[in-house]
């Protein structure tokens, strides 16, 4: 149904004679290939190729890359495919916001991380739903960085360092991490005292590249950096939260996640003497535009809100 909307929309633009508009280069491309959609538009294929390559022509550059078996963007078409992108929601979202009284509507796609979306953003979403019924949400669940601008999602919570320089990032709380084990296997192992001791516990990582996981502190004797060679390590903080509480080993996580555990005691939090270093802030993140989407600011101004007085600091189950 994608496909054939975005053709639709390309044989719109083609029957409006709009014949060198960046709109063919990013519908263009955001069909997988254009083999995909044969069978839908077998005449308008050859005509849209006809429109980029005009295109190309008057920039004097190559957007795509051509094979008898896919389409790729070149670098400078990723640019140019970008920056038409943004101008073409631009106007769409012009168009939305003149209209007289509007309320925010239409689809917001929202990319989540997995155990954070799942136990502290999808329980804020009545409350978000209700205040604006208009807006149909789809929510994407995942530990993966995603490219909101190839994947066309419109904003993204997110609790990792940010390295994409072309979004936009609003900070939306602290996040300090603890570390903490189940007292079945404090009782099992004993309780570290020092960062030192860890060294002769099971400690459970998120995977990394070469199966080390650096854990820092600071403390009496200044900041310590000790690598924690994990017995068990997954990519999944829920998964390692579920095996701390079934006494496997300790962990360091978010309190976001595993503080309604320890405030009921299923888990303890250990090393409470050191510095433990904050992980990185909560925030949304979403592509520029000079005009925001009413659907993303409502969406990211409500988490703010909401996170003026985190949810994770009451029990959340």
């Amino acid at each position: 149904m994608a496909r054939q909307l975005a053709w639709r929309a390309i044989r719109s633009d083609i029957a409006r004679n709009h014949s060198d508009r960046p709109a063919a280069l990013v519908r263009r491309t955001s069909c997988d290939a254009l083999l995909d959609c044969y069978f839908y538009a077998c005449h308008y294929r050859k005509t849209v190729s006809k429109i980029v390559g005009r295109l190309e022509s008057r920039l004097g550059v190559r957007l795509l890359q051509r094979s008898t078996r896919r389409i790729s963007l070149t670098a400078e078409g990723s640019i140019y495919a970008d920056s038409a992108r943004r101008i073409l929601n631009d106007i769409k979202e012009a168009e939305i916001a003149i209209q007289p009284g509007a309320e925010p509507r239409g689809r917001l796609r929202v990319s989540l991380p997995s155990a954070f979306g799942h136990r502290l953003i999808v329980p804020l979403l009545p409350a978000f739903i209700d205040r604006y019924p208009a807006i149909e949400l789809e929510l994407m669940f995942t530990d993966a960085i995603v490219d909101l601008l190839a994947e066309e999602t419109d904003v993204a919570v997110r609790v990792a360092a940010q390295s994409d320089s072309r979004l936009v990032v609003r900070r939306l709380a602290p996040n300090h991490r603890v570390i903490c084990a189940s007292a079945r296997y404090l009782e099992k192992h004993g309780t570290p005292m020092t960062p030192g001791d860890l060294q002769h516990h099971t400690c459970l990582g998120i995977t990394s590249r070469g199966g080390l996981n650096i854990w820092e502190f600071d403390g009496p004797d200044g900041p310590q950096s000790m690598r924690i060679r994990s017995p068990i390590e997954a990519n999944s903080t829920e998964a390692l939260r579920r095996l701390a509480l079934a006494g496997v080993g300790i962990i360091r996580m978010s309190e976001i996640l595993v503080g309604p555990d320890i405030r009921v005691g299923r888990l303890t939090a250990v090393l409470t003497g050191y510095n433990h270093h904050d992980g990185p802030p909560i925030c949304a993140v979403y592509p520029p535009g000079r005009i925001l989407s009413p659907r993303v600011r409502v969406f990211v101004d409500f988490l703010a809100e909401q996170f003026t007085n985190p949810p994770w600091l009451h029990g959340a189950p």
